[in-house]
C-alpha cells in the first residue's frame, strides 16, 4: 500500500511539474498540499472530505486550523501544508507591491487586501505608510476588534506614520460580514484619522474596506 501511495503522490507531482495546476480537480491540490506534512500518507480521502465539508479549495485553504483537526485522518502536519501554502502565498503578494507605486498597483494591492482579509473572522485596521511619490513604505495591521467594530487610536496612526517617515497614508479594514458599506463609526472614525493626520502634514489617500471580494473605497466616493 505505501509503495501504491507513493505511486500516486508522484504521478501527481510529475503532472504538476510538466503542466502546473491545468487538468488538476480542486481534492488533488488539497491532496499534495497535505502530504507536505506526511509524504507516506494516504491523503486522498482527506482532501476529499475536506473539500466536501468546506465546499471549495479556497475555503479548505482559509478554513481555521480546529476545524480541520475535525476531519478524520487530518492532524497537525498535515494543517502545515495548508497553512504554509497560505502564509507562502500571502508574503508573495506583499513582497510584489512593496516600493511601487500605489495607484498604478492598484489591481497587486487588492489582490494582497483581499487574500490577506477576507477570511479573518474579526475586524482588522491596516495602514499602508506611502512616501512623497506615492510608494509603499510599508504595511502594518495596527488593530483588531470583534466582528463589528475596531478600536482605533489616531495617536497611534500618527505615531507610525511619523515613524515610517510616511508621506501619505492609505486606511484598510475588513467587514467579516460581507457587507462592503461604511458604517458610522466608519465614518466618524475616517474623518478623525483625517484631520489627526492633517495635524503632522500627512496626507490621507483613502479608507478601502474589505468585504470578501468586494472593495469600498472612501475616495471613489468623495468621502475622503
Amino acid at each position: 500500500m505505501a509503495k501504491q501511495n507513493e505511486g500516486h503522490r508522484q504521478r501527481l507531482r510529475e503532472k504538476f511539474l510538466k503542466s502546473g495546476l491545468d487538468g488538476f480537480h480542486d481534492y488533488e491540490i488539497i491532496e499534495l498540499l497535505l502530504t507536505l506534512g506526511q509524504p507516506l500518507k494516504d491523503c486522498k480521502p482527506m482532501a476529499k472530505a475536506a473539500l466536501k465539508k468546506f465546499g471549495s479549495l479556497k475555503a479548505v485553504l482559509e478554513a481555521d486550523t480546529a476545524e480541520l483537526k475535525a476531519i478524520k485522518g487530518i492532524g497537525d502536519k498535515n494543517v502545515f501544508g495548508l497553512k504554509i501554502t497560505q502564509a507562502v502565498s500571502r508574503r508573495y503578494l506583499a513582497d510584489r507591491i512593496m516600493d511601487k507605486d500605489f495607484v498604478r498597483s492598484t489591481d497587486e494591492v487588492m489582490d494582497y487586501l483581499k487574500h490577506n482579509l477576507r477570511d479573518k473572522s474579526r475586524e482588522v485596521f491596516l495602514v499602508i505608510y506611502l512616501n512623497g511619490r506615492n510608494q509603499i513604505l510599508k504595511m502594518e495591521e495596527l488593530f483588531a476588534g470583534t466582528l463589528t467594530t475596531s478600536v482605533v487610536y489616531p495617536r497611534e496612526v500618527v505615531k507610525r506614520a511619523l515613524d515610517n517617515d510616511a508621506a501619505a497614508l492609505v486606511f484598510v479594514h475588513n467587514h467579516p460580514s460581507g457587507n462592503p458599506n461604511p458604517s458610522q463609526d466608519d465614518l466618524t472614525i475616517t474623518k478623525k484619522l483625517k484631520e489627526a493626520s492633517q495635524s503632522i502634514d500627512v496626507s490621507v489617500h483613502d479608507h478601502l474596506i474589505i468585504a470578501g471580494n468586494e472593495v469600498y473605497s472612501f475616495a471613489d466616493h468623495g468621502l475622503i
